[in-house]
């Protein structure tokens, strides 16, 4: 299933990278890497694992720091921000662990609500129940409010995750392997909402993982990681319309529709 067309601002990138370089010890990962994200877009971000697709967006966050390169994020240079910029720069970016990182003590409501009254304390009760069940709405969860966790599916727990992270409102989406650990259909159900996010929520996002299907159903773009430099970059088909063998064994892995 390709992915329709999206109203892409490319006068605008939210996000901007220039020769960006990380290495742990002798371990090279990101060797010179450029990338830009432009308002209203999901970018795909493809690759191995252990190519270095989540340190790339942990390095955006301001999780990691880099050893070297520039990473501009709406505006702002994430690596000269202080500790106070840097929570404030987070609250526009929205992160999906692939984990869903839930609180298992807490039920759905609860979950939801703790970003909320974290970063903002003068919401009145109302405000914030509004706002949990608009989330709810969005990820199609509105049944679950008051479960805990453990009763929930790995789907509806990922659904749950990326609600906590929209309940923030952020501007820019980073999805760190959506659809690792679920089967097919939930795949396909979790790629559906990354796209009515983006379209509900006027979101841009890039989105880490090595599952074909899901670049090919989410992405307005592709990147490709090879070697710790995109080498390879635009639509599904242009990407792996290629020779190279490194391309081809990474198609030839993966099952795609």
């Amino acid at each position: 299933m390709e992915k329709k067309a999206s109203p892409i601002n490319r006068e605008n990138a939210v996000i901007s990278i220039r020769d960006l370089k990380k290495s742990f010890g002798s371990l090279h990962v990101l060797r010179g890497v450029d990338l830009n994200l432009y308002q209203g877009e999901n970018l795909v971000v493809l690759g191995r694992s252990g190519t270095g697709k989540s340190v790339l967006i942990k390095i955006i966050s301001g999780l990691l720091h880099p050893d070297s390169g520039e990473v501009n994020v709406l505006g702002l240079s994430v690596g000269s921000l202080s500790d106070r910029e840097l929570l404030q720069l987070r609250l526009k970016v929205g992160f999906s662990f692939q984990n869903s990182a839930l609180y298992d003590s807490m039920t759905v409501r609860e979950n939801l609500e703790f970003p909320l009254v974290r970063n903002y304390r003068n919401l009145t009760r109302k405000e914030i129940d509004l706002a949990v069940e608009d989330v709810l709405d969005g990820v199609g969860l509105s049944q679950a409010i008051n479960q805990m966790p453990s009763e929930l599916s790995g789907g509806q727990r990922k659904r749950i995750g990326i609600a906590r992270t929209l309940i923030l409102r952020p501007e820019i989406m980073l999805y760190d392997e959506p659809t690792a650990g679920l089967d097919p259909i939930t795949c396909i159900d979790i790629n559906n909402l990354i796209n009515e996010v983006q379209e509900k929520y006027n979101t841009s996002a890039i989105i880490i993982t090595h599952d074909l299907t899901c670049a090919k159903m989410t992405g307005d773009r592709i990147m490709m990681l090879l070697d710790g430099r995109f080498e390879r970059q635009g639509t599904f088909e242009q990407v792996f319309d290629t020779d190279d063998e490194r391309v081809k064994t990474f198609y030839n892995y993966n099952f795609t529709d």
